[in-house]
């Protein structure tokens, strides 16, 4: 999603809440404390005037939040068998994506992925490149209210089988010139147009916003 396509609204809370996140994480001041608090109010009732999601829900995911605001890391795992990239079905809304998600803490990225493949999909895989960094809230529909970016891995498939798990459908190897319906958030036709570029060209630099 470009600057542009982006919601005045939702681009104005975004802002408000990481400045109230990042008020309170360096404020002792207990005014400035009580101003903070107030703007992440703002920020929550502008997203309820905009979502079902009330205010309250809002602001309870917003003062979760502690420390200086940074984006949230998405992993994806970019899997290739004769020609064809690994997707998996998601249940939360039954389409398709690369395996992979948030990145938890203390994990190497790359152990991540690989283990967010294995858990989605059943199969076996090695992280070897980094196809790509992408800003996730630029690209598509936005992941949700937190600004992200998200990493795509090269992986080798070493082994497994195909199957369900309890945040995936299924599992299977498409043509990038028949795919199923993509989950955008997770993964985009920008997204597995940079897997194939790689597959065609295994020197081609990392792709980057």
């Amino acid at each position: 999603m470009t600057d542009s396509a982006l919601p005045h609204w939702l681009a104005w809370a975004r802002e408000i809440q990481a400045l109230a996140q990042n008020g309170l994480a360096f404020t002792s001041n207990e005014f400035d404390v009580q101003r903070y608090e107030r703007l992440y109010e703002i920020a929550a009732e502008m997203m309820a005037s905009q979502d079902a999601t009330a205010a309250n829900d809002w602001l309870e995911q917003f003062t979760t939040q502690r420390g200086y605001a940074t984006p949230k890391i998405d992993v994806r795992g970019a899997v290739v068998r004769e020609g064809k990239i690994l997707l998996v079905q998601e249940r939360s809304d039954q389409r398709w994506c690369m395996p992979g998600g948030w990145a938890d803490v203390g994990d190497l990225p790359s152990n991540m992925v690989a283990r967010e493949a294995l858990e989605e999909s059943g199969f076996e895989v090695i992280a070897r490149k980094v196809i790509g960094v992408f800003d996730a809230n630029r690209d598509g529909r936005p992941m949700n209210f937190f600004h992200a970016y998200k990493l795509v891995f090269w992986c080798d498939l070493i082994g497994g089988e195909a199957r369900a798990s309890n945040e995936t459908l299924a599992a299977d190897f498409f043509d990038f010139a028949r795919l199923p319906e993509l989950s955008s958030s997770r993964t985009s036709q920008r997204h597995l147009a940079e897997v194939r570029a790689h597959l065609l060209d295994p020197q081609r630099p990392t792709a980057f916003d």
